[in-house]
């Protein structure tokens, strides 16, 4: 079961064809990783505490303000991780040039 929402919406938006599938999702995906692309940001709403950890490269996140918390940028490098609440949204943006990997696990 998926513990975030991608509010990003070209990338929710995005079908890959059945017969293509296997070929076009990168090999640390299929290992149970995601990864995010130099240049590219997603915004990642937690349905349930979540754990985000940094398999490689390093992240960028901004996570949403709250009248408890203010926003504070962070940057995770590989094998650092941030807990995400439930019903907390996070801004992720890949650091450099090589793009990151990165896991979401409940927590």
């Amino acid at each position: 079961m998926s513990t975030a929402v991608c509010t990003t919406q070209s990338l929710a938006s995005l079908s890959i064809p059945a017969r293509t599938a296997a070929a076009a999702v990168p090999p640390a995906v299929r290992r149970g990783a995601w990864q995010i692309a130099p240049g590219e940001a997603m915004s990642l709403k937690a349905r349930a505490a979540s754990v985000l950890r940094v398999k490689q490269g390093r992240v960028w996140i901004t996570p949403d303000a709250t009248l408890a918390n203010p926003s504070e940028d962070l940057v995770l490098a590989p094998g650092e991780s941030m807990t995400v609440a439930a019903g907390q949204r996070i801004v992720m943006e890949a650091w450099d040039g090589y793009g990151a990997t990165y896991t979401w696990d409940q927590a």
